[in-house]
Formats: structure tokens, C-alpha cells, sequence
């Protein structure tokens, strides 16, 4: 197989983007199982690499193209997507940062719609710096679907746990209203799918969370457990989506039951990535399923309270790098086998020509 081609996009240039990139591949034997493209600024790339090379002599120097089709193998490209000047000020949210930030993800997800890049992986914005009137978006979430045209689904994933959301950057007050039955089996099926297609799960288990404390008490503390979230489970399982719940979130996480299912639904963002991040953070993974695009991001954000000062942990930024060439390998693998598969019929009579193996030892 050729290498994959993974588009990074800088992030947010005041904060811990660069450092952790260039701390990912310091690691040489991520050269040889990926191509990247950095999509950034040159000026503002070597800029942060310099207080870092003393500590890390393996790290290779980034090598400027012009084109992400001429990436070549084995180097750390990197791609120019903005003429303007930017002035690194670390650890402060400037619009400027910002729209460096915009410039590399719009180039990067053009370069994927042209089929030079197979993934991107996204180091972590400012959203306060980079919306604007041309990035009216919630997140990198939200910018992503409204590009595809597609709905996606957040997880966080990690060797421990995957971790979904029913509702993703919502204000607390709007939560129970947004949650209902359609959304609910969208999001589930949705997760099913991911499963099997990018996870590679043949059979997976999903738990779904409560929205109420205690599962709402027998209606005292909510109702929404009882007359939305239950009869959803329930309809679904007699659909053949293995899913079970409502669980009581606090207990669910804190006696481990995470531990028996290869997803959870939380149905809010603080719910799932609070246990997520106390449990795993750092070698996190933000994954947007459901989109034609596989897009991965480490689980943090810019971290401005330590940029600059050569702290950050490129661990997650490693992980999403994987996460992202095995979801582009385990779909080709899934849509190459599911492909133009035989009607009911035809698998029937290919099953009867096959010659009938006898298990008993030859006399």
C-alpha cells in the first residue's frame, strides 16, 4: 500500500500547534508510516521550532512545497496558506492567529476534495480568535459538516474508551430541548455504522447515558429517560442495533461499566468528556464520524497558559495522527469487502456448490 497522506493544519499559531507537531514527529518511525502536509506558515513554523532543537535532535525540519501533490515521502512538508504576516504573541488570542488558523483549514480541505491529501488532522483553535463573518462555526465540528453537507458525530476515543455526544457545543439551558427520539436514533445509528465501517467492530455494543441525574428518578428529577431515551433503546434493539441504557452517567463511569461496551452516547459534552479527560486525556483522540472526510484532533486545546514554553505533550497529536491512518485504512478495507456483495439467492447457491467438508479422520 502507498503511504497515506495526512494534511495537518497548524491551529491556532499563538498557541501549542507547532510545538506539538514538531514534537510528534521527532519520533522518526512516524516518517514511515505517513506522509504529512503541514498547512501553515513557514516563518511561523521555524519560529517555533527553534527553542525546541536542542532538546530534540531527531525532530526533522520542515521542507516548504507548493503543492501537496508534491509531498514527498519520508520529509515534513509543509505547505504556505497565508501571505500575511502573523507576529507570534504566544498565549494571546488575536485575530490575526485566527484567521492564519482559517486560512489552513480551508486549504487543507481543498486539497482533500481534490484528492491530494486522504485525512486531515487538526491542531486545536482559538474559536474566539477565529470566528468571524466567514467562520461562523461552533468548532472545527460544525465547520466540517457545513463543508461536507454532512451531519457528523463527535467521539473521543482512546485505548480505554469511545466516548459520543448526542449534543455537541450547546448551552446547558438548550440540552433537554434539543434531545428527542429522531436525534437519538440518528446519533445511534450513526454510531453503529462508525463502528463497524471505521472501527472495524463486527458486532459492537453501545451504551447509552441517562440525560437526568439517577435516570431521573421514576420521573421526579426528569422524564426523558422514560418517554424518549428507553422506548428509543427499545426500538432499536428490535432493529438489530445492539444498544442498552439509559445509564446513570456518575455510576456508569465511576464502577467502570465503560469497560463492557465498545461505545457510549453521552447526551451532552461535558457529560462524556469530563470522565473521558479525568480518565485519558492525554492520549485523547476528537474523531468526526459520519462524514465522507476523516478528520481527527487531539483531545486538548491551544493551551496558551504553556505555549511557548516547551511543556506541551505531543501524545495526543500522535494518537490522532494513528487514529486517522486506520480509519482511512480500515474504510477501504470495509467498502472493498462490502462491495457489490451477491443477492440472498446467489449467496445461497455459491454456498450449496461448495464441496462438503467431512471433519472425521480418513480411515
Amino acid at each position: 500500500m502507498s503511504r497515506i497522506r495526512i494534511g495537518i493544519t497548524q491551529g491556532d499559531t499563538n498557541g501549542i500547534g507547532y510545538e506539538i507537531i514538531i514534537k510528534a514527529f521527532a519520533h522518526p518511525e512516524m516518517l514511515e508510516i505517513c506522509t504529512p502536509v503541514v498547512y501553515g506558515n513557514e516563518k511561523v513554523a521555524h519560529y517555533h521550532r527553534q527553542p525546541l532543537e536542542a532538546d530534540l535532535e531527531n525532530a526533522p525540519n520542515f521542507v516548504v512545497v507548493g503543492d501537496a501533490a508534491e509531498a514527498r515521502d519520508g520529509q515534513l512538508n509543509l505547505l504556505n496558506t497565508s501571505v500575511e504576516e502573523c507576529t507570534v504573541e504566544y498565549g494571546k488570542c488575536s485575530a490575526a492567529a485566527g484567521r492564519q488558523a482559517q486560512a489552513a483549514l480551508n486549504a487543507a480541505f481543498n486539497d482533500w476534495k481534490q484528492g491530494k491529501i486522504d485525512a486531515v488532522v487538526t491542531a486545536p483553535i482559538c474559536k474566539a480568535a477565529i470566528h468571524s463573518d466567514s467562520f461562523p462555526y461552533a468548532g472545527h465540528t460544525e465547520y466540517f459538516e457545513k463543508m461536507t453537507e454532512s451531519e457528523g458525530l463527535m467521539i473521543l476515543c482512546n485505548e480505554q474508551m469511545r466516548v459520543a455526544l448526542a449534543t455537541t457545543h450547546l448551552p446547558v439551558k438548550d440540552i433537554a430541548a434539543a434531545i428527542d427520539a429522531e436525534l437519538l436514533e440518528k446519533k445511534i445509528r450513526l454510531l453503529h455504522t462508525t463502528l463497524v465501517r471505521d472501527f472495524c467492530i463486527s458486532s459492537p455494543r453501545i451504551a447509552v447515558l441517562a440525560l437526568n441525574p439517577h435516570c431521573g428518578e421514576n420521573g421526579n428529577i426528569g422524564s426523558e429517560e422514560a418517554e424518549i431515551i428507553a422506548p428509543c433503546i427499545e426500538e432499536l434493539r428490535k432493529n438489530s442495533i445492539p444498544c442498552f441504557g439509559p445509564y446513570a452517567a456518575d455510576a456508569f463511569f465511576g464502577e467502570g461499566f465503560y469497560r463492557q461496551f465498545d461505545a457510549v452516547l453521552a447526551m451532552y459534552h461535558d457529560q462524556g468528556l469530563a470522565p473521558f479527560k479525568a480518565l485519558g486525556m492525554e492520549s485523547g483522540v476528537n474523531y468526526t464520524a459520519g462524514l465522507p472526510i476523516v478528520r481527527t484532533s487531539p483531545a486538548h486545546g491551544t493551551a496558551f497558559d504553556i505555549a511557548g514554553q516547551g511543556k506541551a505533550s505531543a501524545d495526543s497529536m500522535r494518537q490522532a495522527i494513528y487514529a486517522a491512518i486506520d480509519i482511512v485504512r480500515h474504510r477501504t478495507t470495509h467498502d472493498t469487502a462490502s462491495a457489490n456483495p451477491l443477492p440472498f439467492s446467489e449467496r445461497r447457491i455459491e454456498r450449496e456448490r461448495l464441496p462438503i467438508h467431512d471433519p472425521r479422520p480418513k480411515a
